[in-house]
């Protein structure tokens, strides 16, 4: 099978802690596929393994067997340095609190993806390009406590995408946001998605949230419940 037609693939992860003497199996032989610019969400109750293949997917840890491809790498056997770069060049990250530098300017914020990849030419014009497409160009030099709740996640989501990353992978988007800002964020993730065609992973407990993707999986006890295809 052609690996590279996919953004992602995992064949079979699985993984297990070892807390003492006790073994957790956290996944048990999770195995799927992302198209280029699908939207994808995943759902489980606490304890179903979402956290764990989250970790999987960003490149912060790694199965204890399994493969994971990412656009037709091989990144499940990659070391730590190794799983930095990948993290760098291709996966944007979107938390639900925000995770911003707190002393420093929206502007700042975004740059700093871009400082790590090494990555030369007018950073500062990158960064405020980004911020302009999330609509916060009038903003770029305030710092997080200075904006709202839904314009530090439009940071969040213009350094997530500053790098022109394979996929962004977005941990509970709206968990700490009211229901306007929290539309607002999603209706900004959708359209990023439709027109850049950004592959878009979306971890989240909300099920109006999970219904706004392509498919949903459904995770519990580590292993995929069900698949939905809603589009």
């Amino acid at each position: 099978m052609n690996k590279q037609k996919d953004v992602i693939r995992v064949e079979n992860l699985t993984k297990v802690y070892q807390m003492g003497e006790i073994e957790v199996h956290a996944l048990r032989g999770v195995s799927f596929n992302v198209k280029p610019g699908e939207v994808l969400s995943i759902m489980g109750p606490s304890g179903s393994g979402k956290s764990t293949l989250m970790n999987m997917i960003g490149c912060l840890d790694v199965p204890t067997e399994g493969d994971y491809y990412l656009e037709g790498e091989l990144v499940s056997s990659l070391d730590d340095d190794q799983l930095a770069l990948v993290r760098n060049r291709k996966i944007g990250f979107v938390f639900q609190t925000f995770n911003l530098l707190p002393r420093a300017t929206a502007l700042a914020n975004v740059e700093l993806p871009l400082r790590y990849a090494g990555k030369n030419g007018d950073r500062k014009q990158l960064a405020k390009e980004a911020l302009e497409a999330v609509g916060l160009g009038d903003r770029i030099y305030h710092q997080p406590n200075e904006l709202s709740g839904g314009q530090q996640q439009r940071v969040a989501i213009a350094r997530a995408l500053v790098n022109e990353p394979a996929i962004i992978l977005a941990d509970e988007p709206t968990g700490n946001l009211d229901s306007v800002s929290g539309e607002e964020i999603m209706n900004l993730l959708l359209s990023l998605n439709k027109t850049k065609g950004t592959t878009l992973l979306i971890v989240t407990h909300d099920p109006e949230v999970a219904a706004l993707a392509q498919r949903i999986i459904h995770l519990r006890d580590g292993m995929i419940e069900r698949e939905e295809v809603l589009r």
